[in-house]
């Protein structure tokens, strides 16, 4: 009987340990992060500056917004469709997206296309995302990076993307 319980004293401690061990170790499964470096590279974080000097107090501009947060999937379709129409636009971003500062409505999507934009696949990437925006109709402004910008240029750029006439700034319908 002795033996009894002290085989089951000792499956109840391992049992113990074991768990202690798994629920310590879970944690750093669970959860394998850390802080990232930085939301925007140094060019982004540049060309934010002048882009939201650019695009005046009427508009506010968000970075790094999901195609799948701008886009939606049109029903009807099949589940697989569905799936794998959401799944392309899913882990594709927009650098900035700029919206009304009112009623924060998206006027126009923004991608600043560095050297990293002349690979095929960064070419087809492109080509889908300003197909997806030809698609939503919204305004898609493509522009160079490069060392320095005009708020003044991005300006004329920006108002001309969205079809507003800069003299009155009034959105042309």
């Amino acid at each position: 009987m002795t033996w009894i319980l002290l085989i089951a004293l000792l499956v109840v401690i391992f049992a113990l340990l074991l768990l202690k061990k798994q629920n310590t170790h879970t944690g750093s499964i669970s959860f394998p992060y850390q802080r990232g470096k930085s939301l925007f590279s140094e060019a982004e974080r540049s060309f934010l500056g002048v882009l939201d000097q650019a695009v005046g107090a009427d508009y506010r501009v968000f970075g790094k917004v999901r195609l799948a947060d701008v886009a939606a999937v049109k029903s009807g379709l099949t589940n697989s469709a569905r799936q794998g129409a959401f799944n392309r636009i899913a882990y594709k971003h927009f650098d900035y997206v700029v919206c009304r500062a009112g009623d924060l409505s998206m006027v126009c999507a923004v991608e600043l296309n560095d050297k990293s934009h002349t690979s095929r696949k960064a070419q087809d990437r492109d080509e889908f995302v300003a197909n997806v925006c030809r698609v939503i109709a919204l305004p898609l402004l493509i522009v160079p990076a490069k060392a320095a910008y005009s708020p003044e240029e991005v300006r004329t750029q920006f108002l001309a993307a969205i079809a507003v006439n800069p003299a009155s700034n009034r959105i042309d319908s």
